[in-house]
């Protein structure tokens, strides 16, 4: 019997540390979702469309990773010219893709302008802005937005002259919003349980980072209670610092932010193959790099925005989501490898060395690939 689940620790083990190298080591970035902000007027519509054009020009918008490819980035290191003149060959047939539709009709959409800002941070996106406007026809009753596939996960806010919300969604590649009744006032869909589904989608599938350092945390100790001392120290650092970015009292550059998340990742997976037992210092360690992922995630959460009058709810939510994630992977490891053979006197030779490798390793490839 010993032997049987000793072959399929071994066999498990080597799934993993499989997906770890096939995977593409910037999985971890994200791409940037396109936010889309609709204002409207009594006869013309202004629409400001955030992108990461150098994801879009190189087809990876909609991909999982944007960093790593070398078509990526030799769009990433043009100058303002020259990558404008590389979307002006795109710009038609791009702008086509999204549907801006009053009553069912489609409203042709117009470019006024491209703005694209210098490179002032190499490890975040270059975040571009589109100008675009439409007119409205006379009184028009229902409104309705797409954005094309080929341009990844949105964010679309749709706002009355007077600021008044008409409707704020995230849509996933493709997907149209819902048609929106502009007599009855609109209907607000980007709420608490939208906001907990953005938490927990940036950890699983999406954060392999914070997986694997979640992962690194299992490890050393697979026991619940001490496992969950750890966790909770984590959770509350995270929410302490995702609250504070998120109000803007503290903020701090990606091109910081980012390597120190590897660094955090590198260091739990190296302490796990140093020692043995969990010492009393682990969970104020761990406090401190949970600081540095709620810096992470505050930066994701400035990128979709959250909605004033609902500030505190949706700040709760996508934290309950991204708690719910850390659970996910707890479980999943828990159930892999934890309740069958955690007392086995080969699990640390067998599990925790190996997996702790393939992660350090994982980690110093993003070190050196952030600071580059």
């Amino acid at each position: 019997m010993i032997g049987v689940g000793r072959f399929a620790a071994h066999c498990l083990l080597f799934v993993t540390v499989l997906t770890l190298g096939a995977a593409p080591p910037a999985v971890a970035h994200q791409p940037t979702p396109v936010i889309t902000t609709v204002v409207l007027e009594a006869e013309s519509a202004d629409l400001a469309v955030r992108l990461d054009l150098e994801a879009v020009l190189s087809g990876l918008a909609s991909a999982q990773t944007i960093k790593g490819t070398a078509e990526y980035e030799r769009l990433r290191a043009l100058p303002q010219p020259a990558l404008r003149r590389e979307f002006e060959g795109i710009a038609a047939a791009f702008l086509s893709g999204f549907e801006l539709q009053f009553d069912g009709v489609h409203a042709p959409l117009r470019l006024r302008a491209v703005d694209i800002p210098e490179i002032s941070d190499a490890a975040a996106p270059r975040i571009s802005t589109l100008s675009v406007e439409a007119a409205v026809p006379r009184g028009a009753r229902s409104i309705s937005w797409r954005a094309p596939s080929n341009a990844g996960d949105g964010v679309v806010r749709i706002f009355e002259k007077d600021g008044r919300v008409l409707f704020a969604g995230v849509l996933q590649p493709g997907q149209p919003s819902p048609e929106i009744d502009l007599a009855s006032g609109g209907q607000r869909t980007l709420g608490f349980v939208h906001y907990v589904a953005l938490g927990f989608t940036h950890i699983v599938p999406e954060g392999l980072d914070h997986i694997l350092f979640v992962a690194g945390l299992f490890l050393l100790s697979p026991r619940l209670k001490p496992l969950l001392g750890q966790v909770t120290a984590f959770t509350v650092a995270h929410s302490i610092t995702l609250a504070l970015g998120i109000f803007g009292v503290l903020r701090i550059p990606p091109a910081i932010v980012e390597p120190l998340i590897a660094a955090s990742i590198v260091f739990i997976a190296v302490e796990n193959l140093l020692t043995d037992r969990l010492h009393k210092w682990r969970p104020i360690v761990v406090f401190g790099f949970g600081l540095v992922h709620g810096l992470g995630f505050a930066g994701v959460l400035a990128e979709i925005g959250l909605p004033q009058e609902d500030f505190v709810s949706a700040l709760v939510g996508f934290n309950l989501g991204v708690e719910l994630g850390q659970l996910v992977v707890i479980g999943a490891c828990f159930l892999a490898v934890g309740l069958w053979f955690r007392h086995a006197t080969w699990y640390r030779v067998a599990i925790t060395r190996p997996a702790s490798l393939a992660i350090a390793a994982t980690g110093v490839f993003w070190f050196i690939e952030r600071v580059a």
